[in-house]
């Protein structure tokens, strides 16, 4: 099954029903519930979601919504190596840093992001979803 790491903007578009981008968040996260694909996302996602969401919805509402949301993806630990490679990296936005080594440490070989313009450095895929979604197709 393949395996994609997913960066926090693209689940904003799916939790928060952003369009344009919504459309494409919610195919990749269907493919996810078919096991077509495995998804994984960082801890550090999760507490960005959440920040996020409580600033749209009630607190309970967004935590209904990530508890809903964590049975598509597999949660990955951001630990004190992948905080040490972010910091020592060329990496603007230390937070795509955490994603992007996250990724790399747990040997995921795609990261999905809206944001392609800050992973230009990266050494695996990086792509938007629709992107993905089209390849996959192609398959």
């Amino acid at each position: 099954m393949e395996k994609v790491f997913v960066d926090t903007d693209i689940i904003l578009d799916l939790l928060s029903n952003r369009d344009p981008f919504y459309f494409a968040s919610a195919n990749l996260f269907s493919a996810a519930d078919r096991n077509e694909i495995k998804i994984y996302v960082s801890s550090l996602c999760f507490a960005n979601l959440n920040y996020i969401l409580s600033k749209q919805f009630s607190t309970d509402q967004a935590k209904r919504k990530l508890l809903k949301f964590k049975t598509l993806v597999t949660v990955l630990s951001v630990t004190d190596k992948v905080v040490d490679l972010a910091l020592s990296s060329d990496f603007k936005d230390f937070e795509d840093g955490i994603q992007y080594f996250t990724a790399i440490e747990n040997n995921i070989k795609i990261l999905l992001t809206r944001n392609l313009k800050d992973y230009k450095s990266a050494e695996i895929p990086v792509m938007t979803a629709e992107q993905f979604l089209k390849g996959r197709k192609s398959i």
